[in-house]
């Protein structure tokens, strides 16, 4: 088989790291264009001096509606058209139910839920000219079991869930599929508190954190498997393609069968499971 999206355009949220860095390279490898955003220059820049004319870096910070629609802006500017529009930006979220501020919640749905929307209400105008388009949003786990994450990140992913099926039955008409991706336990700096904050550790502590981590997440899952970033970019690519032209309103999930027989404790955890 050859190139699976050649030909065609790519806008990657949160694309600077964990899932999204995994998703760029394959959809480049794979023959796709791609604009890729997230919040740290230094790393997107280097990281589109490596890809080549292929990527296009974007600096974005999802949560402001004005910086979302200079990226899609930015995709049609550059290649002319935009085909795949994957929100995969993402964090994890603060506050306990009996500590929880409203800043914290306004961040948490700021982050994982409006940059959905505003991703897609601007990314749909250009796939109904076109005839055709693939959105996919990232989802989680956590919005179908309770213990996989906190009670912003669950609530946060359901709607993204919900949204997603919405979307999808109301755009079908246009050839655009929506779909979601619920990832399972995958190493990510999420589970350091981001990339950022990932990125100020020192390397003797992100490997022992990261072995720890992979371990812990391993025996959450009956095929006591790590899952990694390509995992989900995998699955990502398949949505994007011609091969996933038959899918939508649907939620993929890619959990080793963590939600179906999956334990929701982890023995020595590394921080709280946000995924």
């Amino acid at each position: 088989m050859g190139e699976r999206l050649a030909g065609k355009v790519a806008l990657i949220t949160g694309g600077t790291s964990g899932i999204g860095e995994a998703t760029v390279e394959l959809f480049v490898e794979q023959g796709c264009k791609v604009v890729f955003t997230g919040r740290n220059e230094t790393k997107g820049r280097h990281m589109a001096e490596q890809i080549g004319s292929a990527a296009l870096f974007v600096k974005c910070d999802v949560r402001d509606e004005s910086q979302v629609k200079a990226a899609v802006d930015a995709t049609t500017k550059q290649f002319g058209r935009l085909d795949c529009l994957f929100n995969n930006a993402g964090g994890p979220t603060r506050g306990d139910l009996e500590t929880v501020t409203w800043d914290d919640y306004r961040d948490a749905m700021d982050l994982l839920v409006a940059s959905v929307i505003f991703g897609m209400k601007y990314a749909i105008p250009i796939m109904k000219a076109q005839g055709t388009g693939a959105i996919i949003n990232n989802a989680s786990v956590a919005a179908l079991r309770s213990n996989y994450g906190g009670h912003l990140y669950s609530g946060a992913k359901a709607a993204v869930r919900q949204i997603t099926k919405v979307a999808g039955s109301e755009l079908a008409p246009w050839g655009i599929t929506v779909n979601s991706i619920a990832p399972g336990g995958i190493a990510t700096p999420i589970f350091f508190g981001g990339s950022g904050r990932a990125a100020g550790m020192d390397e003797g502590h992100v490997a022992a954190s990261m072995a720890k981590l992979e371990k812990n997440l391993a025996n959450a899952t009956p095929m006591q498997r790590t899952g990694f970033p390509v995992d989900i970019a995998y699955g990502a690519l398949y949505l994007a393609s011609e091969e996933g032209r038959f899918v939508t309103c649907h939620d993929l999930v890619i959990d080793a069968g963590m939600t179906a027989a999956g334990k929701t404790s982890f023995e020595g955890k590394v921080s709280a499971p946000a995924w």
